[in-house]
């Protein structure tokens, strides 16, 4: 057990009373050990602000982990790549607060979760399948919505809230938020720092992972009434984070935002709701092999400098023709560019540093997408509604590349994507059952398009790689009675063109048709007002049509099994988490991570973990738990491969193996 906590946080810890709430005054959840169920359907939402089990790292992937049907795939302590039922990459929408943002890094170093801190937002919903037309182009895996809860004040006044976190080899994380305002405007500011040293797994060898981030950001809003709110916000952030599975580590991670929202409610009788928005985001991402470990040879010393810009806007206007109908209809667009320079074979650090800066940039790649979307729910009937979007995406990308056969090239693509969903309550009310048939076009990405043609693979795959095509079928059931409660959903998906890149040789991407299929369920008891059991399970299949074999990079079946007990004062929980063996497997292919490719088969384990909680009030709740209880040695199916880095021992293990036993202490504070 290492507690290893600043002297600064500690004594912040120390003289901060220990008080936490929501923001209406509720009494905080206690620790979150699987996930909240599905309540609507294709729908999870959850408040990121409540502690977990096991306790994620910083970013929003390894948040989204502890809900059923997402995996990570691991490269060490931090900056995984989300994946939800076997969809990952671009598939897969991630808003920060109604915002797209996309990573730099040429190998994913920074996949757009890595620039999010979980808990500075107010709520995360989960929209499965290729279900809903309202959040952007392609997202046929689904959407993640990391989401801000601005309520307007009453009256004079203001709020805070903040946490601190220590844990197990040196975790040490910081946030805080304060709200101030009155029935006219208001101000907000807020601040992030999360820092861990190198974890070691279960044999207590140490793992290339630590890393440090911190985060501010801001607004200003006005709020002239009820239904009105108008806000400009500014946000900044930084780190660096070293990686187990490759030979450069992350030295920066930049993040610069600025948004302009507007939002207008109950206009007339049938004007419902207007809002619009337009953001600009950037992202400065350095990646170096000299900052965060021991220092190469001379002439050896490298670094890599991309950046990202992306412009962005949306419109949408709902309606509401009658009683039982709303109807939304907006546009969308963005344009965003990725430039690069690099520093390479130099003598030294500060060699390498001074022929990167002196650099200009150079431009990859211009991505631009213009939308247009409607989605309507109709009630049949007091327990029956149909939900059904279309939206229609016009793409333009430009290869800037210079070394490039295409370079100065445009690739125009016009993709369609849509739903219809029948809903159907039962057992008065207390259950609904769902189908839903959804379709989306998704345009190759920039990882996807700078690989090799498989034909020729020396040769540019920029104008032969052609648009995936999702068509997926979603059904299930949600039901709460008395002490049980559970959901259950399923889908089937056929994917035509899947792109499929394969890291044998020179890195190619490939279009095959697949077929993925699956499903999660949750099921929980309440024994008596103290007492809650718990499960989910979550399954997927892929097959590689084409080729008639497994799909690459599909996680094992996982089963997750809770047990809690809260008394509004105390609480304490347990959670097992079994996973099996994965038999399918496509060794050599994969995704859009570097190298994020099958290495064979993996086997089952099983981590058991414990939490308590205490409240001393209603707005109060201090936390600890320990996860992998018992030591276990493992690593999951989607992990990289270790890589050779001096001092560690990465190189020698097929995958990279996750933390060993792992103590953790949880305090929030929120004053009102």
């Amino acid at each position: 057990m290492q507690f290893m906590p600043s002297r600064l946080s500690l004594a912040i810890f120390l003289a901060f009373p220990l008080v936490a709430v929501a923001e209406d005054g509720t009494t905080l959840d206690t620790v979150v050990v699987t996930a909240p169920r599905m309540e609507e359907p294709l729908k999870v939402v959850t408040d990121p602000k409540a502690p977990r089990q096991p306790l994620p790292a910083h970013d929003g992937a390894d948040f989204l982990k502890t809900i059923p049907g997402f995996s990570v795939i691991r490269k060490g302590g931090t900056d995984g790549d989300p994946v939800l039922r076997g969809f990952s990459g671009s598939r897969l929408g991630i808003l920060l607060d109604g915002q797209e943002i996309y990573g730099g890094c040429g190998g994913r170093m920074d996949p757009p979760t890595a620039y999010v801190y979980p808990e500075s937002y107010d709520r995360v919903t989960v929209l499965k399948g290729p279900q809903s037309v309202l959040y952007g182009a392609g997202q046929s895996a689904g959407v993640v919505l990391f989401e801000k809860d601005i309520k307007r004040f009453r009256e004079a006044g203001w709020k805070a809230n903040g946490s601190l976190t220590f844990g197990s080899f040196g975790r040490n994380d910081q946030m805080a938020d304060i709200r101030a305002g009155n029935g006219n405007f208001y101000v907000q500011a807020g601040a992030t720092r999360a820092d861990s040293d190198d974890y070691k797994d279960g044999n207590g060898n140490t793992v290339h992972s630590r890393y440090t981030r911190w985060s501010n950001n801001a607004a200003i809003g006005l709020t002239p009434d009820d239904n009105t709110r108008m806000e400009l916000s500014l946000a900044r952030s930084d780190g660096e984070a070293a990686y187990a599975d490759r030979s450069m580590d992350g030295s920066k991670f930049a993040r610069e935002n600025v948004a302009l929202k507007f939002e207008k409610r109950k206009l007339s009788a049938l004007v419902d709701k207007v809002e619009a928005q337009a953001y600009y985001n950037y992202v400065d991402h350095v990646m170096d092999n000299y900052s965060l470990r021991t220092k190469p040879p001379a002439s050896s010393y490298m670094v890599s400098n991309p950046d990202r810009k992306t412009l962005g806007s949306r419109f949408s206007i709902t309606l509401a023709p009658g009683d039982s109908t709303k109807v939304t209809i907006g546009v969308d667009q963005k344009e965003d560019t990725h430039r690069f320079r690099s520093g390479m074979s130099m003598m030294s650090a500060a060699a390498a540093e001074t022929s990167y800066q002196s650099k200009a940039w150079a431009e990859d790649m211009i991505f631009k997408q213009h939308g247009l979307f409607s989605e309507a729910t109709h009630l049949l009937a007091e327990d029956r509604r149909v939900i059904g979007g279309l939206r229609v995406d016009w793409h333009e990308v430009q290869d800037k590349r210079a070394t490039s056969i295409t370079r100065g090239k445009t690739d125009k693509e016009t993709l369609g994507s849509g739903f219809l969903r029948y809903e159907n309550d039962f057992a008065k009310g207390a259950g609904t059952w769902y189908a839903g048939l959804g379709h989306a076009g998704r345009t190759a990405d920039f990882w996807e398009r700078g690989k090799g043609n498989p034909l020729a693979p020396a040769t540019s795959v920029f104008l032969d790689v052609k648009p995936e095509k999702t068509t997926q079928l979603d059904v299930g059931a949600n039901y709460r009675n008395g002490p049980w409660s559970g959901a259950v959903s399923g889908f089937y998906s056929k994917v035509q063109d899947y792109l499929l890149i394969r890291w044998v040789g020179t890195a190619v991407t490939r279009n095959v048709d697949a077929t993925i299929y699956g499903g999660e369920a949750d099921l929980a008891y309440q024994f008596n007002s103290a007492w809650k059991g718990y499960g989910t399970l979550a399954y997927v299949r892929g097959s590689n049509d084409t080729d008639d074999k497994p799909l690459a990079q599909q996680p094992p079946l996982e089963l997750r099994v809770g047990l809690s007990y809260d008394d509004k004062t105390y609480s304490v929980g347990a959670l097992a988490r079994l996973v099996s063996a994965q038999d399918r497997y496509d060794v050599g292919s994969g995704n859009i991570v570097s190298n994020g490719k099958d290495l064979g088969r993996s086997g089952g384990f099983g981590v058991f973990s414990l939490n308590a909680g205490y409240r001393p009030n209603k707005k109060a709740l201090l936390s600890a738990g320990v996860d992998n209880l018992f030591d276990k040695v493992y690593a999951e199916h989607l992990s990289k491969g270790g890589s050779d880095i001096a001092g560690y021992l990465g190189a020698s293990t097929l995958r990279i193996n996750e933390p060993g036993r792992t103590f953790w202490l949880k305090a929030q504070i929120a004053l009102d």
